[in-house]
């Protein structure tokens, strides 16, 4: 017997703002922090950028059209939070908001399912010179603009994702510095990680108060994490970066605080008041979006007192 998928199940694509959209200083976006990251000498292969990138911006019609003619009836799209709020707090630009209203109404018109991300990396810049998202204000900062926006779409809108990848956003961008903002600083990337997950705390809670029926989650990029060999050195820091990887992220978001065995091993490098703020804190997802690209096979490493050198993040990874 031939086996089906099931009734209801959604074939689609997905994109991120930032490599498809282009026009990035069109009407009125602010810049954000990968567009002066991809300026830096040396930060990203051949000098590439996203300043054009697929020029979805101006050719989103097209683009729906493609998206319904592969019979696609879902389609996940980032929002730019620096076309929409350029300074990142404050004013809102309308016209960049425009944007993302004809789009979703396009993508229905096609009978296309909307698929809305509020945060894929792109920062506006502002927020970085006020701290980013190390910053104890920024879960407020992410909060208020996800307000914004779902009160624009929540209408025809039901399924958010409020930040795709956490753990990319924290640790390549702040740990090895292969994605903006480019910041090498353990101290640092474990405050951007906890800022991370209050803001999606805090944006769930903002999305429902525009939308009563809205499905809220977060896309965590997972991977098993193997030891090497039977050593039983290999095998503890597989455990570690298992740690690192999936349940520094996966534990909170389901009400068990951040594993007891990472906050030892992080010791001083994290503040002591981020466990006690998510005792009994609870992410209320309604769904948990994986991207899995690869399992890790790890080797123990004697590089740090820390063996945080156990962790690779790697130098590119995207969705």
């Amino acid at each position: 017997m031939a086996r089906r998928f099931p009734e209801g199940f959604l074939w689609g694509a997905a994109t991120s703002a930032y490599q498809v959209e282009g026009a990035w200083d069109a009407d009125g976006k602010g810049p954000g922090i990968w567009d002066l990251f991809c300026r830096r000498h040396g930060a990203i292969e051949n000098g590439d950028s996203g300043e054009i990138a697929c020029d979805h911006y101006h050719r989103w019609r097209e683009d729906v059209e493609l998206i319904a003619a592969l019979a696609l009836n879902a389609y996940r799209f980032s929002v730019s939070w620096p076309r929409v709020i350029p300074n990142g707090t404050g004013a809102v630009n309308r016209v960049g908001l425009d944007f993302y209203d004809r789009l979703v109404d396009a993508l229905l018109e096609h009978g296309v399912r909307p698929l809305v991300t509020l945060y894929h990396w792109d920062l506006p810049q502002a927020l970085q010179e006020r701290g980013g998202w190390a910053s104890a204000d920024a879960p407020g900062w992410f909060a208020d603009y996800a307000g914004e926006v779902a009160r624009r779409l929540g209408d025809r809108v039901t399924d958010w994702a409020t930040i795709n990848e956490p753990e990319v956003v924290a640790f390549a961008g702040h740990v090895r510095g292969v994605h903006a903002p480019g910041v090498r600083d353990w101290a640092v990337a474990l405050q951007a990680a906890h800022s991370l997950l209050l803001g999606h705390g805090l944006a769930a809670s903002a999305i429902r108060a525009a939308e009563a029926g809205a499905r809220v989650g977060i896309v965590l990029n997972l991977s098993p994490c193997h030891p090497a060999s039977s050593d039983e050195r290999d095998v503890a820091a597989a455990r570690r970066a298992d740690g690192y990887l999936n349940r520094w992220f996966l534990d909170p978001l389901h009400g068990r605080g951040y594993p007891a065995d990472m906050v030892e091993t992080y010791g001083k490098l994290l503040d002591e008041s981020c466990a006690a703020e998510l005792a009994g804190w609870k992410g209320g997802v309604d769904f948990l979006g994986v991207n899995y690209y690869t399992r890790r096979l790890v080797r123990a490493s004697d590089a740090t007192p820390l063996r945080l050198a156990d962790v690779k993040v790697p130098a590119a990874q995207d969705t």
